[in-house]
Parts: C-alpha cells; sequence; structure tokens
C-alpha cells in the first residue's frame, strides 16, 4: 500500500464517508462521526460536578474548560488507540477501509479477515498496548508537574482516560479487544478460527452481564454516581451484545461447510479463440466459463453471458472478444485456496464469476458467485 495519497478531490464531510475527514493515514481516512459530538457533550457535562470537587477553587469558567478538556483527551486517547490497530494492519498487509470516531469509541475496519491468529493477535493487542503506555507516560509526567493544579488534573486526566481505554478493551469479549485476543489464542490452539469466535462471543455475553451487574449494585447501593454508571453501562453492555452478535453472524458466514470442496462447484472451464463468433461462444458456454484467448495466447478476458446475448441479438457474428469481461488479479483464485479463504476473496471482491487456476497457472475452472452462494446456502443449520 502506497504511502502517499492519489489525487483525488478532498471531501470533508459525506454521509458515505461517514463523517469529518480529519486526515489520512496511508489513504486511510480518519474520520470524526457526528454522534462523537453528542458522546463528548455528555461527557463534557457529567465531568464538570467532578471537577468542582478536584478543585474546589475553581470558578465556573475553569471547571467547564477542563471538562471539555477531559473529552477531547478522551477523543484524542481512543483515536491513539485506533491508530496502533490501523498502523499494525497495514504492517501486516492487512487493508483498512477507515478510521472512525463515534458516540461509543473508535473503530478500524479492516478489509479483510486476518489469516492467522498470529496477525489477529497482534492487531487486536496494538491498540491497548498504544493505550498503556500512553497511560504510564501520563503517570511518570504527573510527577513532574506541581500537584493540586489544572495543569495537573489534565494530565491526570490523561492518564486516566488512556488507562480507561485500554483496561476496557482487554476485556475478554468481542467486539473488544481483549475478545480478539482471546479469539486469536484459541484458534492457535484448535487450529478452528469459527471455535475462537464462538468463545470470544460467550466472553462477550458475560462483559455484557458484568456491566447490567455493576450498574444494579450501584442502584442498590444508592453510589453518588449511580445514575451515570447506570447510563454507560447499559448503552456499552447493548454495544458489547450487539457486536458479538455481529461477530457471530458474520463467521456463521465465513465458514466454509465440511465436506464441501472447490472442485464441486467450479463450473469447467472452456478455451475459445477470441475472434470466435459470439453467438458460437454463447452456445459452447452452457454450464461452463469460457476463456477467450488471442492468437498471440494471451487471454483477452471471460465471456459475459449476459453481455454476449445482448450482442448476439444484434450482431452474432460480432467476435466474442467484444462481450470478454477481463481478468483481473482480484479475480484469479487458486485451486489449492481454501473453501473459507475462497469465499471471503468472492466477497469482498465486485465480480460475478472467478477464474480459477492451479498451481502452474493453468485455467482449472470458472467459479460463479450464485454457485458459491447456493453452496453455502445448502450447509446444515
Amino acid at each position: 500500500m502506497s504511502a502517499t495519497s492519489q489525487h483525488q478531490p478532498r471531501r470533508f464531510f459525506t454521509a458515505a464517508d461517514g463523517g469529518l475527514l480529519l486526515f489520512r493515514l496511508q489513504d486511510v481516512p480518519v474520520l470524526l462521526a457526528p454522534s462523537w459530538w453528542i458522546g463528548s457533550l455528555v461527557v463534557i457535562v457529567l465531568y464538570e460536578p467532578l471537577v468542582g470537587r478536584l478543585l474546589p477553587d475553581a470558578g465556573a469558567a475553569t471547571s467547564w474548560t477542563l471538562s471539555a478538556a477531559f473529552a477531547i483527551l478522551l477523543g484524542m486517547s481512543v483515536l491513539a488507540h485506533e491508530l496502533g490497530h490501523c498502523v499494525v494492519a497495514l504492517r501486516l498487509g492487512i487493508p483498512v477501509r477507515r478510521l472512525r470516531l463515534f458516540l461509543l469509541g473508535g473503530l478500524s475496519e479492516v478489509a479483510r479477515t486476518p489469516r492467522e491468529p498470529r496477525q489477529e493477535g497482534l492487531v487486536a493487542a496494538a491498540g491497548p498496548i498504544v493505550s498503556v503506555l500512553l497511560a504510564a507516560f501520563c503517570a511518570l509526567l504527573m510527577l513532574a508537574v506541581p500537584g493540586g493544579g489544572a495543569v495537573w488534573l489534565l494530565v491526570a486526566e490523561c492518564a486516566v482516560a488512556n488507562l480507561a481505554v485500554g483496561v476496557f478493551n482487554l476485556l475478554p469479549g468481542l467486539p473488544l479487544d481483549g475478545g480478539r485476543m482471546l479469539r486469536a489464542g484459541v484458534w492457535a490452539l484448535t487450529g478452528t478460527r469459527a471455535k475462537g469466535t464462538r468463545a470470544a462471543v460467550f466472553g462477550g455475553g458475560i462483559v455484557a452481564a458484568g456491566l447490567l451487574l455493576w450498574a444494579i449494585f450501584g442502584m442498590v447501593a444508592g453510589s453518588e454516581d449511580r445514575w451515570l454508571r447506570l447510563g454507560v453501562c447499559v448503552v456499552t453492555a447493548w454495544f458489547v451484545a450487539m457486536g458479538a452478535g455481529g461477530e457471530l453472524a458474520a463467521e456463521t458466514n465465513r465458514s466454509w461447510p465440511e465436506g464441501l470442496e472447490i472442485a464441486d462447484i467450479v463450473r469447467p472451464v472452456l478455451q475459445l479463440p477470441a475472434e470466435s463468433p459470439v453467438s458460437d461462444a454463447l452456445a459452447a458456454s452452457a454450464g461452463r466459463g469460457v476463456v477467450l484467448v488471442r492468437a498471440d495466447g494471451v487471454a483477452a478476458g471471460l465471456l459475459d453471458e449476459t453481455e454476449a446475448q445482448r450482442l448476439a441479438g444484434t450482431s452474432p457474428q460480432a467476435p466474442a472478444e467484444l462481450a470478454a469481461e477481463p481478468i483481473r488479479a482480484e479475480t484469479v483464485l487458486l485451486s489449492s485456496e481454501s473453501g473459507e479463504d475462497v469465499a471471503e476473496r468472492v466477497r469482498e471482491t465486485a465480480a460475478w464469476q472467478f477464474l480459477v487456476v492451479d498451481e502452474e497457472g493453468r485455467p482449472a475452472g470458472v467459479l460463479r458467485r450464485e454457485d458459491l452462494r447456493a453452496a453455502l446456502a445448502r450447509r446444515p443449520h
């Protein structure tokens, strides 16, 4: 992935991107969602009374300023945490679609699933490591700042914010980083990613239940922060439960039916000269994939049946190459790839048919998206 951005119009805020564009990291947009402002406003309002208790001599302006500073520091802590994920993912060759800060935190959206547990574990651990290191740095900085003042409180706020982000994300349940690390560990031990996902989803359920129990305990005990605790815990528990459910659904869609081989759903391939009449190529394509080859031996592409039918209706003797769909690197699959990798490649690529080649690069068949979808729909429930 190139370290320099391609020349394109700079869009500062679009609904499609999901927020205000702050900057780009190796072409990855870093966005601030509208909901972040709502969350920050809530933090400011709820934190201001605490500032008044910590600094009794501070005026209203100072209290509100320090509360706003805490909200910004919390956002920057989440940003640093997510940048840790993003940088490690890019270093491991895992593309990242975007990094987004929103109401409940942040999210680095990777474009594909890590191929091995080591990658999953490294990417997951990067965020908490960044947060804990920043918390430790701020804790040391507190020793060099006179205690009891506004500056000391700001540094303390930064330490607490980073520690809170790091520790919370280490809880062993999806969609938190601790859950991803748990999945990586179970995946490495069992050799099956799905087992790791199920274990981490169960952990997510425990985390959500624990948050609700803590909120109920605060209400029963009459804690001063019981209403704040209740609101935060309910929203966070909902986020964890929904995220865990989404991870389980995604894993179910990703899993490959036992006993199904790629060869079982790949259509046989036929090679025809690119100058063949499109009507002849269309007739030969029944139940097969057609690779159109030019006279110099270079593949012109795969026959697009829809386009071929349209062309044959008006010019049946036209060269079939005019109805060829180019063969791109992302539409070529190895016959030796695992079923799960093939399914994920197909989901990630905007194409309806894929050329399957053997280890020597020879065409071994054509996989159509509709055939893969039908095969996965037949899996036992």
